[in-house]
């Protein structure tokens, strides 16, 4: 009985450690903030022309969707919205899933560009405005599996 008691004890522990399994999806990104987590829907752009195209020409973006920019190896990251349609919040990720930084309501058709602070795994966009309603902020963490060098708590399985 202790036995059975002290196995189940440890499977508690190590499903709480572990990011749930839905989380850990390429379509998927959950984004965990001082208030709770949030989750997004997401497309990935990893190759150069994805990448060169993002959400221009785009009218829309559902809330609750984004698109990650995925960088290998980790690199400064640059952008600019000159045929974006639509506002947009940037996070800057680090290799970790950390948010290093976010460029905040960008403003569309504009050619200013919004740079990472450092060199970064991936970039996420999501609506304008959006990070500050939900408490997003840097220090985030993520869960995706694209962050390989991220805290145990938030590694997605291999």
């Amino acid at each position: 009985m202790r036995r059975a008691l002290w196995a189940g004890a440890i499977i508690a522990v190590a499903a709480q450690a572990a990011p749930a399994a839905e989380h850990c999806a390429a379509d998927r990104i959950e984004i965990r903030t001082e208030s709770g987590s949030e989750a997004f829907t997401i497309e990935i752009a990893d190759d150069p022309t994805e990448q060169a195209r993002g959400l221009m020409f785009r009218p829309s973006l559902p809330r609750g969707h984004g698109m990650l920019f995925i960088y290998d190896p980790p690199q400064r990251a640059s952008f600019w919205m000159r045929n974006t349609m639509i506002p947009l919040d940037m996070l800057f990720i680090d290799d970790t899933g950390r948010v290093e930084s976010i460029a905040v309501r960008t403003d569309t058709y504009s050619t200013r560009g919004s740079s990472s602070e450092g060199d970064v795994r991936a970039v996420l966009e999501i609506n304008g405005g959006l990070s500050e309603e939900l408490g997003i902020a840097p220090g985030a963490q993520t869960v995706h599996p694209a962050f390989k060098a991220a805290p145990e708590d938030a590694a997605c399985p291999e």
